[in-house]
């Protein structure tokens, strides 16, 4: 389908759009497209449409209406009807005040489009292009970046309730695809009181032995769906279904069969025996929800990772900014600069590099960088450093050794480190009799050693180590990353630093403003690709909304010190 031209505004729709505006705030469709014209030009999603056939609705536009939906949180339908009936979207989009707009399918299709083409960041990208131009944006300065869960658009299912629900979902599939294969393979009639409803409309049994008992029901029919489905005789085209590949996938990580002298038994997996959850399938609809755990606190679903700029205003001094865009005398916006999204088990210090990646890409890498303590370690503040030129502004876990903890006795800071020479010196001047390299935990570390015949006589051996018979123990990372580490929590204990790394406590306020605004915390969609899409247009739709209040004049709160990065302190000590 070849997209239409992105046109001009008509000068009717101008001018009553405008009548209508001058009686109170000046709606934000309006101030984007007077501000920043035809942001996300059409040449720009070329790749993701055909040059022949008939006109449709231009790409650019629709990406436009699809922003404007998430600033409101919007469902597709409503989106089209505002099209269809709001002076201030026919304005943005150049529309004649006549125009009956689209039908909201096809805002699914422009995103299934962009999917496909692997276009999920283009229209962050197109914007933050634009920023970058004006001012607004740049490399160097300081950004920060925090994660929050998101929830799937899937309900939570235990194993009983998983097991369930993919065999119902596998055996719709076929009565779908194969209706008269599956009556002569499959006892239907049968099947169909067990597995016809879904399984949230009815409450399993209450006792732990019927549950099991079901369980292993659903094991064997299970089985059974899927040896018929893989029989020689059988089309083979069945078994490429997705439901029927979900559910080979969901019976081998849950059960299993063993051969016994009755014939062959299908037992459940226990505990021990299941696939780590970054493999295990959480639902039989969305294949890339997984679940997760953070603080305490259980979801199924995905993680995102929102980075903001956060410059002081002395640091801003484009004179491109000043000449073109208003208000431009005031502190710059709080712009989000990029957005990752994984399934709920990808840890945060596994986000550290690719996120700098991200920034590298678009040419926006700060400084500084302010991060909680889970994005951290001595490995990543080096590593960052050395490969994006960016200091890692964060706190580090403090030492864990018993003295450490207890806040008594002589930890590692008690004693002297000579890399040089190789050697450790006590507190009482004893020096160390055994240094060398190590494979701890599979990191590389450095054990060192006191002899036992001198820590054995030692007068205060009781507040050193709590060996009855052996001498002082040490150990180290490699001499980098130990010295880094040394550093790092040396700084955080000054009241200075915690002042500056308050900073990171208002990418707190953007997590919140994202899910009160566009409803981040839960997925609109299926599969990590388009709810990635959604968090990209959320996050554009909240750029936006933040030009719009800086366009205004409205002022910056800066009071972003908080209990918040107190508390991250604690729990990193």
């Amino acid at each position: 389908m070849q997209p239409k031209p992105w046109p001009k505004v008509p000068e009717l729709t101008a001018q009553v759009a405008r009548a209508v505006a001058a009686r109170g705030p000046y709606p934000l469709a309006m101030r984007v497209r007077d501000e920043l014209g035809e942001l996300f030009a059409d040449a720009e999603f070329a790749e993701a449409f055909e040059t022949r056939g008939r006109r449709g609705w231009s790409p650019g536009q629709l990406a436009l209406v699809t922003v404007l939906q998430f600033a409101e949180n919007l469902t597709d339908r409503a989106a089209a009807h505002r099209v269809r009936y709001g002076m201030d979207l026919k304005y943005a989009l150049g529309l004649e005040l006549d125009d009956p707009g689209f039908d909201a399918s096809v805002l699914s299709e422009f995103r299934t489009r962009l999917v496909e083409q692997g276009m999920e960041e283009k229209v962050l990208d197109l914007l933050l292009t634009t920023l970058k131009e004006r001012g607004l944006v740049k490399a160097g300065g300081r950004q920060r970046t925090d994660s929050t869960r998101v929830l799937a658009a899937v309900r939570d299912l235990n194993r009983l309730e998983l097991a369930g629900e993919a065999l119902r979902a596998a055996l719709e599939a076929l009565a779908c695809a194969a209706p008269d294969w599956l009556t002569q393979a499959m006892p239907v009639r049968e099947w169909a009181e067990r597995y016809g409803p879904r399984i949230h409309s009815w409450h399993p049994p209450v006792s732990t032995s019927k549950r099991e008992e079901m369980a292993l029901v659903y094991g064997r029919d299970g089985f059974a769906l899927l040896e018929a489905v893989h029989a020689p005789d059988g089309p083979a085209w069945l078994r490429e279904l997705p439901a029927v590949q979900v559910l080979r996938t969901i019976w081998v990580q849950n059960y299993h069969r063993a051969a016994t002298e009755a014939g062959t038994e299908v037992k459940r997996r226990e505990s021990n025996d299941l696939p780590p959850g970054r493999l295990r399938l959480a639902s039989p609809y969305d294949t890339d929800a997984r679940y997760g755990l953070k603080q305490g606190s259980w979801w199924t679903g995905y993680k995102i990772h929102i980075s903001e700029s956060c410059d002081e205003t002395d640091d801003q001094d484009s004179p491109t900014s000043q000449a073109t865009i208003p208000g431009a005398d005031g502190p710059l916006p709080r712009l989000i600069t990029g957005i990752a999204t994984t399934d709920a088990t990808v840890t945060d210090a596994e986000m550290t590099e690719p996120v700098h990646h991200m920034l590298a890409a678009r040419d926006l890498l700060p400084a500084e960088h302010f991060l909680d303590s889970g994005y951290a370690s001595a490995e990543l503040i080096v590593g960052m450093k050395k490969t994006f030129g960016v200091t890692l502004v964060t706190p580090v876990l403090m030492n864990s050794s018993p003295q450490a903890r207890a806040g008594a006795g002589f930890d590692r800071t008690a004693f002297t480190i000579d890399w040089d020479k190789r050697q450790a010196t006590c507190p009482r001047g004893d020096t160390s009799t055994w240094w060398s390299p190590a494979t701890l935990r599979g990191t590389k570390a450095i054990v060192i050693k006191f002899d036992k015949e001198t820590c054995r006589p030692c007068p205060v051996r009781g507040q050193c180590t709590r060996s009855k018979t052996g001498g002082r123990t040490l150990s180290l990372q490699p001499r980098e990353l130990q010295e880094v580490l040394d550093s790092a929590r040396l700084q955080q204990s000054d009241e200075q630093w915690r002042a500056k790394y308050g900073t990171r406590a208002g990418v707190e306020g953007t997590i919140h403003q994202a899910v009160a605004v566009t409803g981040m915390r839960r997925a609109r969609y299926l599969g990590l690709q388009k709810t990635h899409l959604e968090h990209v247009f959320s996050a554009v739709a909240l750029n936006l909304i933040r030009l719009d209040a800086w366009w205004n004049g409205h002022p910056l709160d800066r009071s972003r010190v908080s209990h918040l990065a107190r508390l991250d302190l604690s729990l990193a000590a």
